[in-house]
C-alpha cells in the first residue's frame, strides 16, 4: 500500500479531545450499528467520525485524545458516594472500547489513558501548560463542567454543533463567567456524579446568586439574607458546599507523565487503519485508503468532496455537504433545479434512458389517504457521475418562483411513473406510491427500496430510516427537514419552504437514495436467502399492502361512542371503589400518588423499585400483588386495561376514520420488526385484545357494508407447526399429521395417558409447555404461568423433552450454530443477527439465546402469510369475484366479501394460504364469516 503524507496547518491550535465525552454522546446519538459479524458499531462511528471532523477542520500538528482510565481516582477518596449512583457502561459499549483506541492510535494521534487521574485533569493540566505558554488549544467536549477552563487561550468546541465556547459566550450561555463556573455547578450539584449541591438550587438560582455575590464564600457570609424556601435549603447544606466546590474543580496541577511538549500526531499506519476499517465496515474510510487517500487528511476531507447546487432561476450557489461515498466511488453533479420546460424534457429522457432511476415526493401531508405532491425528485446515474435534481411544482409562498404547471407535468411523467419496463428505486416506496395514486397515477416498475434493502440484509443493524442508513452506509449526515422549516408551532409545511432551500434537501433525498442502493444491493445479492426474501416477499409485499391499505376498513362509530360511554362510566365506579379502599380519595394515573396509597397507607410489600429509589407501580408488579389476593392492584390493573381501550381505540378510531373513504385506513411497518412480521399504525391493529369481552366489542365494530359480509381467515398454530417441521419430531409430526388437538396429545404424551383421559387442566398445562419452550421460557416462568412450583415445572419440560427428543435437540443445535455464526435463519432464508448472543452480560446472552429459537418459527410464520398475501393479491388482481382484502393481523387475513361470492371466495382463501409453503405436516387455515369481525374471527 502507498506511503500516505500529512500535511498540518502551522496556524491550527492544540487540540485535546475529551474521548470519553464523547464515547458516551457517540453511543445516545448514533443509532444501534453493527458490523456484518454482529459487533456493535455506533459508538465507533461516532467518535472516530466526530475525531475526523476535526482533523479534517484544523490539519492539527499536536493533538491528543483523552479517556478516563479504569478503577477510582482522588475524587472518591475525598468523596465516597462519588458517581456511586451511575449504573455499569453497557456491554455494547464497553466492547466498542478497545477499537475506538486502536484506530486512534492507527491514525497517529497520541492516546492518553492515566491511572487515577479523571480525564477532565489530564485536559485541565495540559490546559493550564497550554494557557502558561500563551499557546491557543481547543478542547473539544461536550462537558459544561470545561467551561471553567475557558480563558483567552482556551476554547471549548462541541462538534456535535460545531460551536465555540469562549469566555463572552460561556456568560452568554451561563449568565456566569469562567471562573465562576466552579461555584455555579457546586451550588447546582450533579445528579449523574452524585455531587450533592444545595436542593432546589436550579442554573438560573446559582447564577442569580453569583451575580449578586460574586463567589460562593461570600454567599455563606450572606446566607441569612436569602428568603423562602430556597434559603432554607442553602442554610441547611452548608456544610456540604465545600466539599462540593471541591467535587467540581478540574485539578490543572497534575502530576502527568506527559507534557504538553511531548504531544505531536505522528504518520498514521496506513495497514493498521485499513484492517481496523475493514474489521468494522467503516466502508467509506476503507474505500478512501483503498484509493489511496487518507481520511481526513487535507485533500480527502468534506470541502474536496462537496458538491454544488445551483438553482436555475436565480443562479445562486449552496454548498451540498453530500460526499460521493459510495462504494462504487461516484462522483455527484451539481443538483439541480427545474423550473422550464426544456430542462424538464431533458430529464424525462435521462428517466427513459436510465437502467434504473431513483425517486422521491414532496408532500403536504405524512398522512398517505391526504397527503398533495408539491414536488419530486429524480436521480439517475450515468458514465459514473449521479446527478439529481428537483421539480418543484407547489411552492406557493409570497415571491415564489414560477413553476411548471402541475397537471401538465404530471400527465409527462405518468407514462414513466406507470411503466414496468422503467426500473425505480426509492426509500419507503409504499407511501409515494399512495401519494401518486391520490393524483391518479399508478407507481409501477418498483424495483428496488432501499429501506427494505437495508431491512433484509440485517435487521438490527441500524434502523432503516434514510439518515441512519445514510451514516451507516455512507459516513453521510443528510440535511434534516427541520434545518430548512423550522421547529415547534411555527414549523412551515413544505410548499411554504423557498425553493432554493427545499431544493438541495429535495434532491439529496433522490440522490443518496439511488447510492445506498449501489452500496447496499451488492452486499444483500451475495447470500442467497436474505437476496430471496428480498425479491420473493418483501419487494411484491410493498405494492400489496399498499393496495390492503388503500381499501381500508368501514367503522360503526356509533358502537364505538356507547362502547366509550360505557367504559367512562365504568373508569368512575372503579375510581370511587379504589378511593373506598384506600381510605383517601387519589389520582389514579399518579404514580407517586399510587406509591403512598400501596405502600404507606396500606402497607403492601415492595417487590421492585424504580431506577430512582422509588417503590414500582408497574404493571408486573400489580399483577404479582393481584396474584397474592390484594384488592386494590386487582382494581388498578382493570382501571389501566379499560382506560388503554378507550383512549387507544374507542375514542381514537372514530377520529381516525377518513373524511373522504368513510374508513379507517391502517399503514403497515414492513421494516420494523426483526423477525419480520408486520406491525400497523394509526391504528394498530395489532394490539386489539381478542380474549376479553370489551376487546371482542372493538372487533364487532368493525363491520361490512350492506350486502358484504366480514370474512376472517387464520392459520392454526402455525409456529408449533413449523417447530414439528424444523425439529423432524416424529411424535410431534404424527400429531399433527393425523390432525390431532395439539395440546391434548402433548399432554397425553407428557402425562402417560391415553387421548381421552387428558383433562381440561392437563390440557392447558400442556398448552402453556407448548408454547413457552418455542418462546424460550424457563422453568421459573412457567410455574409463574401455571401457578405451580418451580421443580414441577421443569418436571414438565422434563417430560416433554423425554417424549419429544428431537425437539431439545434442534434448539440446543440452533443455538450453537448461532453462537458460531451470529444469526438464525427461517425456512425461506430470513437472517435474523443475533449481536447478543456471545455477550458477557448474562442477561443479554440468554434474552439472544431464547430469541434464536424463536426467530426462526416466528419469522418463517410472517414469510408464509407474507407469502400468502401476495398470492391472494395476485388472484384478487384477475378474479371476477367481489371481494377485497382489508386487513393483516398476526397470523389472520381478514377480508370484505359480497354475500354473492362468498361461497366462492371462502375455499379459494383457504387453499391459498395453506399452499404458501410446503412443510413436514399441514397449514391448516381456520375461515370465519359475519356481519362484523368478531363474529366472523
Amino acid at each position: 500500500m502507498t506511503a500516505m503524507q500529512l500535511e498540518f496547518n502551522p496556524k491550527a491550535p492544540f487540540i485535546l479531545v475529551d474521548g470519553s465525552s464523547y464515547l458516551f454522546r457517540a453511543f445516545h446519538a448514533m443509532p444501534p450499528l453493527t458490523n456484518s459479524k454482529g459487533h456493535a458499531t455506533g459508538a465507533i462511528f461516532g467518535v472516530i467520525n466526530m475525531i475526523g471532523k476535526l482533523l479534517e477542520q484544523y490539519q492539527p500538528e499536536r493533538i491528543a485524545v483523552v479517556f478516563d482510565a479504569k478503577g477510582k481516582n482522588f475524587r472518591h477518596e475525598m468523596y465516597e458516594e462519588y458517581k456511586a449512583h451511575r449504573p455499569p457502561m453497557p456491554d455494547e459499549l464497553r466492547i466498542q472500547i478497545e477499537p475506538i483506541h486502536q484506530i486512534i492510535k492507527a491514525l497517529g494521534i497520541p492516546l492518553l489513558v492515566i491511572d487515577g487521574v479523571e480525564a477532565d485533569d489530564v485536559m485541565g493540566t495540559l490546559a493550564q501548560q497550554a494557557t502558561e505558554a500563551k499557546m491557543d488549544a481547543l478542547l473539544s467536549t461536550g462537558d459544561k463542567d470545561m467551561a471553567q477552563l475557558v480563558n483567552e487561550h482556551i476554547t471549548l468546541i462541541n462538534t456535535m454543533n460545531d460551536t465555540l465556547m469562549t469566555p463572552e459566550k460561556v456568560l452568554e450561555k451561563f449568565h456566569v463567567k469562567p471562573e465562576q463556573i466552579i461555584d455555579y455547578l457546586a451550588l447546582m450539584g450533579d445528579s449523574s456524579d452524585n455531587i450533592p449541591g444545595i436542593p432546589k438550587c436550579g442554573p438560573k438560582t446559582a447564577a442569580k446568586w453569583l451575580e449578586e455575590y460574586g463567589t460562593i464564600e461570600n454567599l455563606i457570609n450572606h446566607a441569612d439574607e436569602i428568603k423562602g424556601k430556597i434559603g432554607e435549603s442553602l442554610r441547611d447544606n452548608l456544610d456540604q458546599l465545600k466539599l462540593s466546590q471541591q467535587l467540581t474543580t478540574i485539578r490543572i496541577d497534575c502530576d502527568l507523565p506527559v507534557h504538553l511538549s511531548d504531544i505531536k500526531r505522528h504518520t498514521p499506519d496506513v495497514q493498521a487503519l485499513a484492517e481496523l476499517f475493514a474489521e468494522y465496515d467503516l466502508r467509506n474510510w476503507q474505500g478512501q485508503i483503498a484509493k489511496g487517500q487518507l481520511p481526513f487528511s487535507k485533500f480527502t476531507g468534506r470541502k474536496a468532496h462537496s458538491a454544488t447546487l445551483v438553482s436555475e432561476h436565480n443562479g445562486k450557489h449552496h454548498s451540498n455537504p453530500a460526499q460521493p461515498a459510495t462504494s462504487e466511488n461516484f462522483e455527484i453533479a451539481p443538483y439541480e433545479t427545474i423550473l422550464d420546460e426544456s430542462t424538464f424534457e431533458q430529464w424525462l429522457t435521462k428517466l427513459k434512458e436510465a437502467d434504473c432511476f431513483a425517486i422521491d415526493t414532496e408532500t403536504t401531508s405524512l398522512d398517505t389517504m391526504i397527503a398533495q405532491i408539491v414536488g419530486i425528485s429524480f436521480a439517475y446515474e450515468s458514465s459514473g457521475k449521479i446527478h439529481a435534481a428537483y421539480v418543484p411544482l407547489k411552492h406557493d409562498y409570497e415571491g415564489a418562483p414560477n413553476q411548471l404547471d402541475f397537471e401538465q407535468a404530471l400527465s409527462r411523467l405518468k407514462p414513466i411513473l406507470e411503466s414496468e419496463q422503467i426500473q425505480k428505486v426509492g426509500q419507503n416506496l409504499k407511501y409515494d406510491w399512495h401519494v401518486f395514486m391520490n393524483h391518479g397515477i399508478e407507481l409501477k416498475g418498483i424495483a428496488y427500496d432501499t429501506m427494505l434493502e437495508s431491512y433484509c440484509l440485517n435487521s438490527v443493524a441500524t434502523r432503516h430510516n434514510m439518515d441512519d442508513l445514510a451514516l451507516k452506509y455512507l459516513n453521510h449526515s443528510t440535511i434534516h427537514f427541520e434545518d430548512i422549516a423550522g421547529k415547534g408551532k411555527n414549523q412551515l409545511t413544505f410548499n411554504q419552504i423557498p425553493v432554493e432551500q427545499a431544493a438541495p434537501y429535495a434532491a439529496e433525498d433522490a440522490d443518496i437514495t439511488l447510492r445506498l442502493h449501489f452500496t447496499i444491493w451488492p452486499q444483500l445479492k451475495k447470500d442467497e436467502g436474505p437476496c430471496r426474501i428480498f425479491k420473493d416477499i418483501e419487494m411484491p409485499l410493498l405494492t400489496v399492502l399498499a393496495k390492503t391499505e388503500r381499501n381500508g376498513v368501514l367503522i360503526d362509530k356509533q358502537m364505538l361512542a356507547d362502547q366509550s360511554y360505557e367504559i367512562g362510566e365504568k373508569l368512575v365506579q372503579l375510581e370511587q371503589d379504589a378511593h373506598l379502599i384506600a381510605g383517601t380519595p387519589f389520582n389514579l394515573n399518579s404514580s407517586k400518588q399510587l406509591q403512598e396509597v400501596l405502600f404507606d397507607r396500606l402497607n403492601l410489600p415492595v417487590l421492585k423499585k424504580t431506577p430512582k429509589g422509588q417503590p414500582s407501580t408497574a404493571e408486573p408488579v400489580l399483577a404479582q400483588l393481584a396474584d397474592e389476593g390484594h384488592e386494590l392492584p386487582t382494581l388498578i390493573l382493570e382501571y389501566r386495561s379499560l382506560a388503554k381501550l378507550k383512549s387507544t381505540y374507542t375514542d381514537s378510531l372514530p377520529k381516525q376514520i377518513n373524511e373522504k373513504t368513510g374508513r379507517v385506513h391502517t399503514s403497515y411497518q414492513q421494516a420494523v420488526a426483526s423477525t419480520g412480521r408486520l406491525s400497523s399504525t394509526e391504528p394498530n391493529l395489532q394490539n386489539i385484545p381478542v380474549r376479553n369481552a370489551e376487546g371482542r366489542r372493538i372487533r364487532q365494530a368493525f363491520i361490512a357494508p350492506k350486502g358484504y359480509k366480514i370474512v376472517a381467515a387464520d392459520y392454526s398454530q402455525i409456529e408449533l407447526r413449523i417447530m414439528a417441521h424444523l425439529s423432524g419430531d416424529a411424535n410431534l409430526v404424527t400429531a399433527f399429521t393425523e390432525g390431532k388437538d395439539i395440546h391434548q396429545a402433548t399432554a397425553a404424551e407428557i402425562f402417560g395417558m391415553p387421548l381421552e383421559s387428558v383433562t381440561s387442566e392437563q390440557r392447558r398445562s400442556a398448552k402453556a409447555v407448548n408454547f413457552g419452550l418455542i418462546y424460550g421460557m424457563s422453568a421459573f416462568g412457567l410455574a409463574k404461568q401455571l401457578n405451580i412450583p418451580r421443580n414441577l415445572a421443569q418436571e414438565y419440560i422434563n417430560l416433554y423433552f423425554s417424549r419429544y427428543p428431537s425437539v431439545q435437540t434442534y434448539m440446543e443445535s440452533t443455538q450453537a450454530n448461532a453462537r458460531e455464526n451470529g444469526y438464525v435463519e427461517t425456512l425461506l432464508g430470513r437472517r435474523l443477527y443475533l449481536p447478543d448472543i456471545n455477550a458477557k452480560n448474562g442477561q443479554l446472552r440468554q434474552y439472544a439465546e431464547r430469541t434464536a429459537i424463536n426467530a426462526p418459527m416466528q419469522g418463517t410464520a410472517a414469510d408464509i402469510i407474507k407469502r400468502a398475501m401476495i398470492d391472494i393479491q395476485k388472484w384478487l388482481d384477475t378474479s371476477d369475484l367481489n371481494l377485497k382484502m382489508l386487513m393483516q393481523v398476526h397470523d389472520e387475513l381478514v377480508f370484505e366479501v359480497a354475500e354473492k361470492d362468498i361461497e366462492a371466495a371462502q375455499p379459494e382463501i383457504k387453499r391459498i394460504m395453506e399452499a404458501a409453503l410446503s412443510l413436514d405436516v399441514p397449514l391448516i387455515v381456520e375461515v370465519g364469516q359475519g356481519d362484523n369481525w368478531d363474529e366472523a374471527h
